[in-house]
């Protein structure tokens, strides 16, 4: 049978806070199964691929075709185990990432967000938190990586309006490393030499425990 086609209109935007914050906490089961169930599954891109390593196009076009990616993007990201996806991870080349990942509260959040942007932290709100971290395309390894603790983007949701998400802790790790992803950097990008070196030879000893398309 042909894949489903998604219906634009289906989409409904996220609630927003008193601050102006998506609300992405809640029926986060449900929005996520009927984009995955809608989706398929792709697979995943890997470090040395040339998409993985530029800036990404901005979405211009909010239509159904942006749709199906994003439920592909959840179907994926949900066969790769991933907390978070960004486009150009499937091999398409578009500022857009999915997101389904808990803060460090356990708090579930799930969401999209179109040409994102990382806000500036002031000095005050900077507190570093050095936790490992991973990527689906650099698939088996990790590394410690300082990033702030908090983090704002904005950005477009699949409709085309603004948006803005905040998050804490692991959260805010997920949201500025698949922002990293749509503007050409691996979280290995910012890893010292050694570090980089030592991440890169974790993948090369490890299997990857879902499909990935081949850097030949």
């Amino acid at each position: 049978m042909a894949q489903q086609e998604t219906d634009q209109q289906g989409i409904d935007a996220l609630p927003v806070d008193d601050e102006g914050f998506v609300v992405d906490t809640e029926n986060c089961e449900e929005r996520e199964r009927a984009h995955r169930e809608r989706g398929t599954s792709r697979p995943i891109t890997v470090v040395g691929n040339p998409v993985l390593h530029k800036e990404c196009e901005d979405v211009t076009e909010f239509d159904d075709k942006l749709a199906r990616l994003i439920d592909d993007m959840f179907a994926s990201q949900r066969t790769a185990e991933g907390v978070g996806l960004a486009a150009n991870q499937i091999g398409v080349d578009l500022k857009v990432f999915v997101y389904d990942c808990p803060d460090d509260e356990g708090v579930r959040h799930t969401g999209v967000v179109c040409n994102p942007v990382l806000e500036e932290l002031p000095a005050e709100r900077r507190v570093l938190d050095d936790s490992n971290e991973g990527c689906l395309s650099v698939p088996t390894a990790y590394a410690s990586l300082p990033r702030p603790d908090y983090a704002v983007v904005r950005g477009q949701d699949p409709k085309g309006n603004p948006i803005k998400v905040r998050g804490t802790g692991y959260f805010a790790r997920c949201l500025q490393h698949e922002t990293d992803h749509l503007y050409g950097y691996l979280y290995i990008d910012r890893l010292s030499k050694r570090d980089r070196k030592d991440a890169l030879k974790q993948m090369a000893e490890g299997t990857p425990r879902y499909e990935v398309v081949a850097n030949d």
